[in-house]
């Protein structure tokens, strides 16, 4: 890290907000201006928005104390602290998801409707892609998202993870391939999410059965995330027949909302006005795949305002 700056801002302790407060700094001009961008580095590398936020205030503190004439591009330099302290939070969840109660699902974001347009952005940020980079190590997904989402230089993201680049590149070849693997098999429009949200949608309001076999893969895969704070599968529930029985006792009290989450069509359930899960989808060949409800009220703290994602 570069030496500090004389009159740096502090935001902890100076009364200085650099995402409220965009003074003339030039720090806090080159952090606000990229921030989103930051943001989403983050939360595609933890699947955590809590986290992502935390990373943030990480980023901006040593940030804060950089000689700006030093750093020949911004982004560049904000993309390599954020991902590093990123990488670091990423180890240490990973001992936390040991310990988590039942399935661990990516924390939902409400979304802006444009990032849908964007149709790689919002392939990277969909739940079904999430569950996928996280079975790959902490390195490799730095290296895939830095790469094939924010279409990163190999010597700038060889600065970022601390390898050379002959490393990044192989790690980048080891990692496209892992990913292709187990990615969704096609891209699907809004369109077809839409409609098979809506025919799942009525299913279940109606208890129409045989209209949600209709809609599930034989191989439907349903997790669901309490956390432990609220009643959840504590395991995957697999097939039609398993995925909707467990969907049939849903509370009647619960109304049914679409939404558009983490850049795709989803649902949002709400009991007496409160938000009690989302549920996002994978949908493969027409029919859902799999089904991610997140319950876990810890999770669901994003979900009363939009989030911006950008690259």
């Amino acid at each position: 890290m570069s030496e500090r700056r004389t009159g740096a801002a502090e935001p902890l302790g100076g009364g200085v907000d650099p995402v409220t407060d965009p003074a003339t700094d030039p720090a806090t001009e080159a952090f606000v201006a990229h921030r989103n961008l930051l943001f989403t580095v983050a939360y595609e590398m933890l699947g955590s928005a809590a986290d992502a936020e935390d990373v943030l205030q990480e980023t901006w503190l040593l940030w804060a104390g950089v000689d700006l004439g030093t750093v020949r591009d911004r982004r560049a330099y904000l993309v390599r602290i954020t991902t590093r302290q990123a990488l670091k939070r990423l180890r240490t969840l990973g001992r936390r998801k040991e310990s988590y109660v039942g399935p661990w699902l990516p924390e939902p974001l409400l979304t802006t409707p444009d990032v849908a347009e964007d149709v790689e952005l919002a392939d990277s940020v969909s739940t079904a892609m999430l569950l996928v980079l996280e079975t790959l190590a902490p390195t490799e997904r730095a290296v895939f998202v830095l790469r094939e989402v924010f279409d990163l230089d190999y010597d700038e993201i060889a600065e970022a993870v601390g390898k050379n680049q002959a490393a990044v590149r192989q790690i980048a070849h080891r990692a496209r391939a892992h990913v292709a693997a187990r990615r969704p098999r096609e891209t699907v429009s809004p369109a077809e999410t839409r409609n098979a949200l809506q025919a799942f949608q009525q299913a279940v309001e109606t208890g129409n059965l045989q209209r949600l076999l209709d809609i599930l893969a034989p191989d439907v895969v349903l997790l669901t995330d309490g956390g432990g704070l609220k009643q959840a599968a504590l395991a995957p529930v697999v097939g039609a027949g398993q995925v909707a029985h467990v969907l049939g006792r849903v509370n009647p009290a619960a109304s049914l909302q679409p939404a558009q989450i983490n850049g795709h069509p989803a649902l949002i359930v709400r009991i007496n006005g409160d938000i009690d899960t989302v549920i996002t989808v994978r949908i493969d060949d027409g029919l859902i795949t799999g089904l991610y409800a997140v319950r876990n009220p810890e999770k669901l703290s994003h979900m009363e305002r939009e989030t911006t994602v950008s690259r």
